[in-house]
């Protein structure tokens, strides 16, 4: 009967967010995640095909899990505003609890090789986008806001401005404030009120 292994793939991928927080996507190299789990570096080979696959797999991981949270909080009631408001905490309250994964979204998926990612990585991807911009557009279209201004007013609001308030904070190296969740939601409601 074959060993279970012992490193298996979760553990690999928390060490190189971890990695990626401290010291961004240069950081994340088979060697240096093999000896932060203490395992040989053929533990890595063993999953993940190369450097490219691995950033590949820590990227996608960590935007799918944030992107759970967020749908579900779009979704969390028939009520549009309330949705976005909820998505817009949402962004706040995972950035909290999950300080390395934020620190590791502040950088883009170029920065983490996406020109070498495999046609499987890049769909991944893709399908991730393309959720986001259907739900931004519903949520748009949901509050009668139409057209391309309307658009970019909803993505300011669910997106950009929750983000940028994050984005402050970790590149400052300070934690986010109590009421870091009411300050975004309050925004949020006001640029989805209309005009």
């Amino acid at each position: 009967m074959a060993r279970p292994p012992r490193f298996d793939t979760p553990q690999l991928l928390d060490a190189a967010v971890r990695l990626a927080a401290e010291s961004g996507p240069s950081g994340v190299t088979m060697s240096a995640v093999a000896a932060a789990v203490g395992a040989p570096s053929g533990s890595l080979y063993h999953r993940f095909t190369g450097r490219s696959a691995l950033l590949a797999e820590v990227w996608l991981r960590t935007v799918e899990g944030f992107q759970d949270g967020y749908f579900e909080a779009l979704e969390s009631s028939d009520d549009p505003r309330a949705g976005g408001r909820a998505a817009a905490r949402h962004i706040v309250a995972w950035s909290r609890t999950h300080p390395a994964e934020a620190a590791l979204l502040l950088y883009g998926a170029q920065e983490f090789g996406r020109d070498d990612w495999s046609d499987a990585h890049l769909l991944r991807a893709e399908e991730g986008n393309m959720q986001v911009r259907a739900a931004v557009a519903a949520l748009a279209g949901a509050l009668g806001m139409h057209g391309r201004p309307g658009l970019d007013r909803v993505t300011l609001a669910v997106i950009d401005l929750p983000l940028s308030l994050v984005r402050r904070h970790l590149r400052g190296g300070t934690p986010l404030p109590a009421h870091a969740e009411d300050l975004a939601e309050q925004c949020t409601d006001a640029l989805l009120a209309g005009d």
